[in-house]
């Protein structure tokens, strides 16, 4: 999670020049899609940099273009430029080895305007071939260039050496405000949190899914109030996972609960995903997906159910995630009774592992159904978190057991002795016996659907695994 106390720097360049791998250098980790062709990066990102000891907050942005503001390009640009505002230091990134180009000249400029200091990057550095971009750098009126290889990790000490006298008074300052908080907090005496205390303050790490122009990234816009996330009739626009850190009031208590949000780019027909840069993106949502706790999937009212989003929601199931499906652009659907009912019987069909996920109807243009959409994803994440004690448990299991006993194949009685939980997030159960490998599936499903029903944990998906006592007398080799 993205500490938001930290000094905030963004890169800034034209499309192509490193960014991203800049980015990933710098948190360690490969979080932002590279690849050769320009434009991969869309909205920007955000993660926890650490540079010879030095941490801050790195935004990685859209290449800077020219070209027309209502264009796909154009508003990535627009992007770029709002997401100054918040930052404390900016990092220029120009091509070595390209020199510098006419839009660099722009940037430069605009930069120059800016009221944060700017470091300027000379990437892809290494070698001889970058030299005359170096100096050509010069010519940008931004100071003395910083030659880097993002890609090599070169030049890291010397952006460490440009960065510190900026970035240190500005962690000075946040490290007086935390030794005093953390005085505060002794003095105070406060207890230690309880577990539900503990999960009831951790950000709720929410993934959306979907089909391409669900409306995915519309609906965090209208969450968050602000036009975060790049938005537009072009279908797959987003193709990152971007993660945002955001408070939810819940309007019938007012109180304030900390919400991870994690826009994900669609997911079509795996037939049908030819192009290399959207199979990195179909993979980033699944990480994204891994990374998760609760997951919506959103659906198109004006498409309705298709075989895709159950495959989707198959898949999400299978990884352990909670999931709700919502029914989005409601306030545009025709037929809304019948299409509410239809998608319903069709996902208790198509789902019949988990019957009753919550079904909800929302509008990212009109705000409708928010609200409820999150208080859904806070009782499920509690669902899903819920350890249910060994007693209480086996309670259970006994009536169970009395209201149906279990088959006796061949006229030989399967004995299932206990049954107890094993792991949270997801719930997993394990239920030990003799002749388990003999109980048939139906009867599987009857212990987990009396799981679920009876004990709380509504509709998160359930493990059960059977695990038979070891025969003492059995051979050894």
């Amino acid at each position: 999670m993205t500490n938001t106390d930290l000094p905030q720097v963004i890169i800034i360049g034209r499309p192509n020049v490193g960014k991203s791998t800049l980015f990933n250098r710098l948190v360690g980790k490969k979080l932002a899609l590279v690849d050769d062709q320009p434009g991969v990066t869309r909205d920007r990102r955000m993660g926890e940099a650490h540079l010879v000891g030095l941490d801050f907050t790195i935004v990685d942005t859209a290449g800077w273009e020219d070209t027309d503001p209502s264009s796909l390009p154009g508003r990535m640009r627009a992007q770029t430029e709002v997401s100054v505002a918040g930052a404390d230091i900016a990092l220029f990134v120009i091509d070595a080895r390209a020199g510098i180009t006419p839009l660099d000249e722009e940037i430069g400029r605009w930069l120059r305007e800016q009221p944060l200091p700017v470091v300027l990057l000379a990437n892809k550095a290494e070698g001889r071939a970058g030299e005359g971009g170096l100096l050509e750098a010069y010519s940008l009126g931004l100071g003395e260039p910083v030659a880097i290889s993002a890609e090599h990790g070169q030049g890291m000490g010397e952006l460490f050496e440009a960065l510190l006298p900026i970035l240190e008074p500005k962690l000075q300052e946040r490290e007086e405000d935390d030794s005093y908080g953390t005085r505060a907090g002794e003095e105070s005496g406060e207890p230690e949190e309880e577990d539900e205390e503990a999960l009831n303050a951790a950000p709720l790490k929410l993934a959306i899914v979907g089909r391409p122009n669900a409306g995915k990234s519309t609906l965090i816009n209208a969450m968050l109030g602000e036009n975060r996330l790049l938005t537009g009739p072009e279908a797959g626009i987003t193709r990152d996972s971007i993660a945002i850190d955001w408070e939810w009031t819940d309007p019938k208590t007012e109180e304030t609960r900390p919400v991870r949000l994690i826009d994900t780019a669609g997911m079509r027909k795996k037939a049908l995903v030819q192009d290399k840069l959207e199979k990195m993106a179909v993979a980033d949502a699944r990480h994204a997906v891994d990374f998760a706790e609760v997951v919506v999937l959103l659906l198109d009212a004006t498409r309705g159910l298709e075989h895709q989003d159950l495959k989707i929601a198959s898949m999400v199931l299978e990884e352990g995630r909670a999931l709700i499906i919502a029914i989005n652009k409601w306030d545009v659907a025709e037929g809304p009774s019948g299409l509410f009912n239809g998608v319903r019987t069709a996902l208790d069909d198509g789902l019949a592992q988990v019957r009753g996920l919550p079904l909800l109807t929302v509008s990212a243009r009109t705000g409708k159904g928010l609200d409820q959409l999150i208080a859904t994803a806070f009782d499920l994440r509690k669902a899903w978190s819920k350890r249910i004690p060994t007693a209480e448990l086996n309670r259970w299991f006994d009536i169970a057991l009395a209201n149906n006993p279990p088959p006796a194949p061949g006229g030989r009685r399967i004995k299932l002795r206990y049954i107890t939980q094993a792991k949270t997030r997801p719930p997993g159960f394990i239920l030990f016996g003799t002749r388990l490998d003999e109980i048939p599936e139906s009867y599987r499903r009857y212990l987990v659907n009396g799981i679920r029903r009876d004990l709380g944990f509504d509709a998160v998906p359930v493990r059960l695994t059977l695990r038979s006592a070891k025969n003492p007398f059995a051979k050894k080799d």
